[in-house]
């Protein structure tokens, strides 16, 4: 077993608790704890038998930031050390976390907001330990999740008995035991493997859930009014989600986490779960339960009363396996995939996940509803993980542009992009189910638009949509919707290599469009108004008037 040096800065609690727990392991490890200034001055050159392990100070009051100064001087004295093994505790905060982060990231995600400073800092700490250390020197790196305890913003928020929370934001968690966390470093200690490894639980928890549970308080305090003693980059870890894949750790390094998210913060309050086995929460923050009530109040009014939904062609939808549902959003509120989720949950048990614009997270509520609705970040690494678990996959195709398209074209369906929905339907060999609403783009027609720099910044919406009720009384029209679920399209028949095959993508593609434009038209030829009447039983008429085939 190598000799094993912690180095940190005094009075640093994960440090101390590291050469605690490692102390307790079985084979133990030899450990001492040693601060950056005595670790420069004592004698451990040539002992390419020791592991160091370096926990970074904060730089700043929320612990967020890694002290860069202190770990330049550390890493240059490991250098000089010859220490044969470097393991470096960075942290899941450098992929940073915004309305378009998608959930449980791998190692080699990169961050959208890079720039900003908590990342930046991150990733400049772990950048430095690659340039000064030896090439003979293993270095890895663990990037735990929200550990508990620790100074972090969010650990130490979640700590109090009146937590202050964001309202209108639920975002999932992962909380990391300590006891998980330094079985993760044991692991590491014990096995010579350099690179980059998440440390994260099994599980996830809602926020609101974890607050509840530890018996705390929640207080909802505006965004505005926390902005003026926290910044805003710091509190964008209690807006949105910012969940880590745990695959790689788990696979190369044989860890198995011990606590749940909730068992972590559980333990750290002294708690007992008084419910004996703990929910499993959905890993994008869906809420099956939260579905079915608006399903039984809200969206019941609106479907039957309200727009009066008619379907037809659920027989198409499977009722298990994965499934790719290419539809049409107009009327640029989310109500068509709503009550599309609303016929499906009813008719047929399926809860499919919508892939959705990432500026419908950023809203307070809307956010919060949204998510617990099912509604993902639209972006293949979603999108794939929803396929891989044999779910339901909805998607609009034609993107936000389809969602603001003027009411003259409302039926007139848009180029379909890239058409990603085909190569993952390809890759998965999953069916492709079409489906068309007539009725939707009438709750808000769009007769003109009014294009705004500082709107679009604000909502990301590309411009200011005109409608007989919006902006002045954001109010739907009650018209009559009709939806129609079409003949799938399989895919199975392909190897997952059709995907790169682009006259092939393509062809699946102007069918789907096509078989959706001929739905649309066919429908809108025999509606007879906008908010009466019934297309399908006209239909039906019809066809029983005419003679039976010889």
């Amino acid at each position: 077993m190598r000799k094993t040096i912690v180095v940190a800065r005094s009075g640093n609690s994960v440090a101390n608790g590291l050469v605690s727990a490692l102390g307790r392991c079985t084979p133990p490890c030899c450990c001492e704890l040693t601060v950056p200034e005595l670790f420069r001055a004592r004698q451990v050159a040539n002992d390419s038998q020791t592991t160091c392990i370096y926990v970074p100070s904060a730089h700043d009051r929320d612990g967020m930031t890694p002290d860069l100064a202190e770990a330049e001087i550390v890493f240059q004295q490991t250098a000089r050390s010859n220490i044969g093994k470097l393991i470096l505790l960075s942290s899941a905060l450098i992929y940073g976390t915004d309305r378009g982060r998608q959930a449980l990231v791998t190692e080699d995600y990169s961050a959208p907001g890079v720039r900003l400073r908590i990342p930046s800092n991150w990733y400049s700490l772990e950048a430095t330990a690659a340039t000064h250390l030896r090439a003979e020197t293993i270095l890895t790196v663990l990037r735990p999740s929200t550990v508990l305890p620790s100074q972090e913003f969010p650990t130490r928020r979640l700590s109090n008995r009146f937590v202050i929370t964001l309202p209108g934001h639920d975002p999932v968690l992962q909380l990391l035991s300590f006891a998980d966390l330094a079985n993760a470093v044991f692991l590491t200690i014990t096995q010579d493997k350099a690179g980059v490894f998440n440390v994260a639980p099994d599980r996830v928890v809602p926020l609101h859930t974890a607050i509840h549970g530890a018996r705390s308080f929640r207080i909802p305090v505006p965004y505005s009014v926390q902005r003026l003693v926290k910044r805003s980059e710091t509190l964008e870890y209690l807006r949105y989600p910012w969940t880590i894949s745990n695959a790689k750790i788990k696979r190369e390094l044989g860890f198995s986490p011990r606590d749940s998210s909730l068992g972590a913060l559980l333990e750290l309050r002294h708690r007992l779960n008084p419910a004996g086995e703990e929910p499993d929460f959905d890993d994008f923050g869906m809420d099956k339960d939260y579905i079915r009530f608006y399903s039984k109040t809200l969206f019941k009014f609106l479907s039957r009363v309200y727009w009066r939904i008619e379907d037809k062609g659920l027989e198409h939808v499977p009722r298990s396996g994965k499934g790719v549902m290419v539809g049409m959003h107009r009327g640029f509120m989310p109500w068509d995939g709503i009550m599309a989720l609303h016929l499906l949950v009813q008719k047929t048990g399926r809860f499919p996940r919508f892939l959705t614009h990432p500026g419908l997270f950023k809203f307070p509520f809307l956010a919060n509803f949204v998510t617990k609705l099912g509604g993902v970040v639209a972006c293949k690494e979603s999108a794939e993980r929803v396929l891989k678990s044999n779910e339901l996959l909805g998607l609009f195709p034609e993107g936000i542009q389809g969602a603001f398209v003027t009411y003259e074209k409302a039926y007139k369906l848009a180029a379909f992009g890239r058409d990603a929905f085909v190569k993952l339907a390809l890759r998965h060999g999953a069916p492709i189910i079409p489906f068309v609403t007539v009725g939707s783009a009438e709750i808000f027609p769009i007769f003109g638009k009014i294009k705004s720099r500082l709107w679009t910044r604000y909502s990301d919406w590309p411009f200011i949509p005109i409608t007989p009720t919006f902006p002045i009384l954001p109010v739907p029209l009650p018209s009559k919707w009709h939806t129609q679920f079409l003949a799938p399209i399989n895919t199975s028949q392909y190897p997952p290599e059709a995907a790169s095959d682009r006259t092939l993508v393509k062809e699946i593609s102007l069918k789907v469009r096509a078989s959706m434009q001929e739905g649309l038209d066919d429908m809108l030829r025999r509606r007879p108004s906008i908010f009466f009447g019934s297309i399908f039983e006209r239909r039906a008429n019809e066809n029983q008037s005419e003679p039976a085939a010889i």
